[in-house]
């Protein structure tokens, strides 16, 4: 008869995402945890997670993580503290080693001879369990497909933080809209008592103080104008004129579940009739591009499939796929989107060989071109894939004046 399955995850939570999908918990940042589970156990209304679950993790910790799941506490049936499972020599001063020597001696005292770890245990409980002679085998694919399929909590954080971020985005684009057009098209900040320029910097501090007070953190995002914006990944710099494509990509993260938003928009400056016509054009594509890869979006269906009908409509408008250039058309470089939750790029991605999607995918649709001298345009997008489409978590509109 073989032995059940025992798995392991550690770390700590607030770095190691895929131990904080499982909790659903997390201690104060830099607090080791290790969360043990043993096959059997099938969910159940009160418990909604496989498998016995045993968490260890700092003593003051201990109250809050064994409060029911449905108020706040971990996702596990039995919490522990390092101290709970001190080896014979003790535990070491430092909280990470003795974090490592508590998971080890408690996988001894339960005869636990091999364990399962993901990806991401860090090698310091390898070197324990292995020290008490315990087998540690590596599964790559563990917790993969799982954490792709994203449950009926995770899409209300993703919600959650779409909105966030798209209300981030209007405020940024109606302030932009709102300013005037001074010396040689530099908009001027209307919020500056003596006229100063509108840069890309005072937007995104705008844009920083907003997240703050919504308790987001923002790792940096990006409002590039003009021909800045034909690096699509130029974070943006310097001032703002009119009558040129601005693009505005914001990608926070909620402090509360550490779920990511990610939407991006464009505004230009200026009277709808006075945008020039090959932004018009690139605009026009963009949103037709994006359109056209929503309505191919299907669990069962590959990220290639979704990628391309977008670049199809990008070359049927006369760009290409490559690189921006001065003498070309201009082009999309990069994939159509990525998948997306506790972290910003997750798999799959829509792309080039990119994998078989999953009902419950978290992804972004966010096709672009981007032309040297001109500028970029993009528009983003976060869907939810079902079996038969996908939810659209978004719902700013798509144009170019914010007005």
């Amino acid at each position: 008869m073989s032995e059940p399955l025992v798995t392991i995850r550690a770390g700590v939570p607030w770095l190691n995402k895929a131990l904080h999908r499982e909790l659903r918990f997390s201690p104060p940042p830099h607090d080791p945890a290790i969360l043990v589970t043993f096959d059997g156990a099938p969910p159940s209304p009160t418990r909604p997670w496989p498998g016995r679950r045993v968490l260890i993790l700092r003593d003051v910790e201990l109250p809050r993580a064994r409060k029911p799941f449905a108020q706040g506490g971990a996702r596990a049936d039995e919490v522990h503290c390092y101290q709970d499972f001190t080896p014979p020599a003790g535990l070491s001063g430092d909280r990470e080693t003795a974090s490592a020597q508590s998971a080890a001696e408690f996988l001894r005292r339960s005869n636990v001879r091999r364990v399962v770890a993901d990806r991401t245990l860090p090698l310091i409980y390898s070197h324990y369990m292995k020290d008490a002679g315990i087998e540690v085998v590596c599964d790559p694919a563990m917790g993969q497909l799982d954490r792709r399929r994203k449950d009926d909590q995770e899409i209300e954080f993703l919600r959650k933080a779409q909105a966030v971020t798209e209300d981030a985005i209007r405020m940024a684009c109606e302030f932009i809209a709102s300013c005037q057009a001074g010396k040689r098209g530099v908009l001027i900040d209307r919020a500056s008592s003596h006229s100063a320029p509108l840069t890309s910097e005072r937007v995104k501090s705008l844009v920083d103080v907003f997240l703050m007070e919504r308790g987001f953190s923002n790792p940096g995002h990006i409002v590039a104008g003009g021909p800045q914006g034909s690096d699509c990944h130029h974070a943006g710099r310097g001032e703002l004129r009119t009558l040129e494509p601005i693009i505005i990509d914001v990608f926070p993260c909620d402090m509360a579940t550490l779920y990511n938003g990610d939407c991006t928009r464009m505004v230009v400056h200026g009277r709808e009739g006075d945008i020039p016509e090959p932004v018009r054009h690139m605009h026009r594509a963009v949103v037709d591009a994006k359109a056209a890869a929503l309505r191919a979006t299907r669990a069962g269906v590959t990220g290639e499939f979704v990628h391309q009908p977008a670049i199809d409509v990008i070359r049927a408008r006369g760009y290409g796929t490559d690189e921006p250039s001065v003498h070309g058309p201009g082009g999309m470089p990069h994939g159509t989107g990525h998948g997306i939750g506790l972290d910003l790029k997750e798999p799959p991605l829509l792309d080039m060989k990119g994998p078989e999607l999953l009902a419950g995918d978290a992804v972004t649709i966010e096709p672009g071109v981007y032309k040297d001298g001109l500028g970029g345009m993009r528009i983003e997008d976060m869907v939810i894939v079902t079996p038969d489409g996908c939810m659209n978590l978004n719902k700013l509109p798509e144009g170019l004046t914010w007005r």
